[in-house]
Protein backbone atom coordinates (compact mmCIF):
# COMPACT_ATOMS: atom_id res chain seq x y z
CA UNK A 1 0.00 0.00 0.00
CA UNK A 2 2.15 3.14 -1.11
CA UNK A 3 0.97 6.06 0.87
CA UNK A 4 1.06 9.65 0.56
CA UNK A 5 3.30 11.99 3.08
CA UNK A 6 0.69 14.19 4.08
CA UNK A 7 -1.78 10.81 4.03
CA UNK A 8 0.15 10.00 6.64
CA UNK A 9 0.54 12.75 8.45
CA UNK A 10 -3.42 12.98 8.19
CA UNK A 11 -4.15 9.62 9.66
CA UNK A 12 -1.31 10.04 12.57
CA UNK A 13 -2.88 13.14 13.66
CA UNK A 14 -6.11 11.87 12.95
CA UNK A 15 -5.81 9.16 15.41
CA UNK A 16 -3.04 9.91 17.78
CA UNK A 17 -3.05 14.03 17.71
CA UNK A 18 0.90 14.36 16.70
CA UNK A 19 2.10 17.05 14.14
CA UNK A 20 5.32 14.54 13.34
CA UNK A 21 6.84 11.02 13.62
CA UNK A 22 9.12 10.56 16.09
CA UNK A 23 12.62 9.26 14.84
CA UNK A 24 12.63 5.93 11.94
CA UNK A 25 8.62 5.77 13.13
CA UNK A 26 8.07 7.38 9.52
CA UNK A 27 10.00 5.05 7.98
CA UNK A 28 9.08 1.42 9.93
CA UNK A 29 5.32 2.57 8.87
CA UNK A 30 5.81 2.86 5.29
CA UNK A 31 7.41 -0.52 5.20
CA UNK A 32 4.46 -2.02 7.25
CA UNK A 33 1.77 -0.24 4.99
CA UNK A 34 4.06 -1.57 2.11
CA UNK A 35 3.14 -5.14 3.56
CA UNK A 36 7.39 -5.75 3.94
CA UNK A 37 8.62 -7.75 6.65
CA UNK A 38 9.41 -5.49 9.18
CA UNK A 39 11.43 -5.91 12.48
CA UNK A 40 11.75 -3.17 14.67
CA UNK A 41 13.77 -2.63 17.68
CA UNK A 42 13.86 0.70 19.61
CA UNK A 43 14.43 2.07 23.31
CA UNK A 44 11.68 2.11 25.47
CA UNK A 45 9.67 5.25 24.90
CA UNK A 46 10.76 5.19 21.17
CA UNK A 47 7.79 4.54 19.78
CA UNK A 48 7.67 1.31 18.48
CA UNK A 49 3.88 0.39 18.90
CA UNK A 50 2.73 3.36 16.89
CA UNK A 51 4.77 1.92 14.05
CA UNK A 52 1.88 -1.27 14.28
CA UNK A 53 -1.26 0.49 15.43
CA UNK A 54 -0.65 3.56 12.71
CA UNK A 55 -0.76 0.71 9.51
CA UNK A 56 -3.84 -1.79 11.43
CA UNK A 57 -5.63 1.76 11.67
CA UNK A 58 -5.11 2.46 8.30
CA UNK A 59 -5.61 -0.82 6.32
CA UNK A 60 -8.59 -2.88 5.91
CA UNK A 61 -8.82 -6.35 8.00
CA UNK A 62 -7.98 -7.29 11.09
CA UNK A 63 -4.33 -6.89 12.42
CA UNK A 64 -2.55 -9.15 15.16
CA UNK A 65 0.49 -7.02 16.74
CA UNK A 66 2.38 -9.38 19.55
CA UNK A 67 4.30 -7.52 22.06
CA UNK A 68 6.27 -9.14 24.68
CA UNK A 69 5.35 -5.87 27.15
CA UNK A 70 3.43 -8.68 28.80
CA UNK A 71 5.95 -11.32 29.29
CA UNK A 72 8.32 -7.95 30.56
CA UNK A 73 5.80 -7.51 32.82
CA UNK A 74 5.65 -10.76 34.25
CA UNK A 75 9.35 -10.90 34.95
CA UNK A 76 9.69 -7.74 36.39
CA UNK A 77 7.41 -9.01 39.08
CA UNK A 78 8.93 -12.13 38.98
CA UNK A 79 12.08 -10.37 40.05
CA UNK A 80 10.32 -8.13 42.45
CA UNK A 81 8.99 -11.38 44.67
CA UNK A 82 12.16 -12.99 44.44
CA UNK A 83 13.55 -9.65 46.83
CA UNK A 84 10.45 -11.13 49.18
CA UNK A 85 8.51 -7.60 48.97
CA UNK A 86 5.48 -7.60 49.03
CA UNK A 87 3.63 -6.58 45.99
CA UNK A 88 0.61 -4.06 46.47
CA UNK A 89 -2.50 -5.83 45.70
CA UNK A 90 -3.24 -2.70 43.01
CA UNK A 91 -0.50 -4.61 40.99
CA UNK A 92 -1.26 -8.25 41.28
CA UNK A 93 -1.11 -9.65 37.59
CA UNK A 94 -2.41 -13.04 37.21
CA UNK A 95 -1.23 -14.74 34.00
CA UNK A 96 -3.25 -17.52 32.06
CA UNK A 97 -2.04 -19.70 29.49
CA UNK A 98 -4.25 -19.71 26.10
Amino acid sequence: MLVEENTLNEALNKYFGYDQFKGAQEEVIRNVLARKNTFVIMPTGGGKSMCYQLPALMSKGTAIIISPLIALMKNQVDAIRGFRLPLPKKYKLTFKRI
